[in-house]
């Protein structure tokens, strides 16, 4: 059986969530946390190593709440993403405290991944279809043509929307089944005709609920790492000094390697409905969706009773 690792971005700070950390808040039956759900899915589709990216200080309660459980059932590592890991000759801004991104936690976990691998957000449930795919296109031999064969699981921005706030999402330009480029689009709202984004002046734009959105899950090879690395680099050196806020995005760094043709992104549609807590009040939302779906035996009341 070839290969394939889960890697879950669970470092983020969640300022909008408030109190708590809520990468580890609980929504199943038995306290159970999203992650416990992804993994599980995950590991059913074929995935068989699980990279955890971290933040130092949130390691022993990691530990604890997921952490030994899921080592029970599947190869784990560990990966920690720290705001002065930085290559050689750079160091971190004078008041710098927002973490660099995805693109720079994904790059954390480079000395632990030699498989093709998936990306996925800590705290989004994504549903059994994407794993599925995800893991059917990184164990199939892809075309050498010089190019960069990664794949991306698109979901309906209708079913990634929340009722309690404004979300982000990577809204895509898809011809011939690839991705053409990702808009990284901020403040969506559900709207009485859908979904809408304000503007910067405060207008609001209507959006195509039907249309493909990144929600930060995507298929990537060894190779993506030396990439991810070099713009990594390329990043800083283009940073201004007093830019405290901006980030390294995954999204944003495969949208211009789509720009310049150095990469071929397969789109995944998948039609399962994600949801998350990006807000507290989401918590309970999720956690009742957690017990529709137990209750009708697409989980089981117990995820790791075995462990």
């Amino acid at each position: 059986m070839k290969k394939t690792a889960l890697v879950i971005m669970a470092a983020g700070i969640g300022s909008r969530f408030g109190k708590g950390i809520k990468q580890l808040a609980p929504v199943g039956p038995n306290g159970e946390i999203i992650m416990e759900y992804s993994i599980y899915d995950a590991l059913e589709a074929g995935f068989n190593k699980v990279v955890f990216i971290i933040r130092k200080d949130i390691e022993e309660e990691f530990h604890r709440i997921i952490g030994k459980k899921i080592a029970a059932v599947s190869e784990v590592e560990y990966v920690f993403q720290d705001l002065d890991d930085l290559p050689k000759g750079y160091e971190k801004p004078a008041g710098r405290t927002k973490p660099w991104g995805t693109g720079h936690a994904v790059l954390s976990a480079k000395r632990v991944l030699s498989e093709p691998f998936a990306v996925i957000n800590a705290d989004d449930y994504y549903g059994k279809e994407a794993y599925v795919k995800v893991h059917d296109y990184l164990i199939q031999e892809q075309e050498e043509d010089g190019r960069l064969h990664i794949c991306m699981a698109g979901f309906r921005l209708g079913n990634t929307l929340s009722d309690n706030g404004a979300v982000t999402r990577g809204i895509c330009r898809i011809e011939d089944g690839r991705l053409s480029g990702v808009t990284e689009t901020h403040n969506i709202y559900k709207s009485p005709s859908g979904a809408q984004a304000q503007l910067e002046d405060g207008s609001f734009k209507e959006l195509d609920i039907k249309s493909l959105v990144s929600m930060n899950m995507w298929g990537l090879t060894p190779a993506f790492m030396e990439i991810l690395e070099k713009g990594f680099e390329e990043f800083l050196l283009n940073m201004e000094k007093d830019e405290l806020k901006k980030e390294y995005l995954l999204p944003e760094l495969i949208d211009s390697l789509l720009r310049s043709g150095r990469a071929c992104v397969e789109v995944l549609e998948t039609k399962d409905t994600w949801f998350g807590v990006t807000y507290q009040e989401d918590k309970a939302a999720v956690a009742a969706a957690f017990g529709d779906l137990i209750q009708r035996g697409v989980y089981p009341k117990n995820l790791y009773e075995q462990a």
